[in-house]
């Protein structure tokens, strides 16, 4: 039996995810690649779609989380911001700290479930 608990946080700023786990996880990215275009194809995601993520992150913040320079001879990119590093920080602190929380009751039920889904 494969012993996996995973906590799927969000914060949400009125109807937009401010920060979740897929954005959690492109930030992550980011900052591994220097590119949003990068990030968005490790996570099988459009450049549009990526694009649009980070605009909701930089819009649901008081300051930007991805600055970005766009692309022409001297090449574009992107970068997290202080802003950026600090909130994914967080973030994955809280995740860290959902985890250990509830890592009894996770085992609980888990006991309790099968050993693998039915197809």
């Amino acid at each position: 039996m494969e012993e996996h608990v995973e906590v799927r946080l969000r914060l949400l700023l009125g109807s937009s995810i401010a920060i979740g786990p897929g954005k959690a996880e492109l930030l992550r990215g980011i900052r591994d690649t220097g590119s949003i275009a990068a990030a968005g194809r490790r996570m099988n995601m459009s450049y549009r779609r990526s694009w649009l993520l980070v605009r909701t992150m930089n819009t649901c913040f008081r300051e930007p989380l991805v600055d970005a320079a766009k692309g022409g001879s001297g090449g574009g990119g992107a970068r997290l911001t202080d802003a950026g590093l600090r909130v994914l920080t967080l973030y994955e602190e809280m995740e860290r700290k959902a985890l250990q929380s509830i890592a009894g009751e996770a085992a609980g039920l888990r006991a309790m479930m099968r050993d693998a889904p039915e197809e």
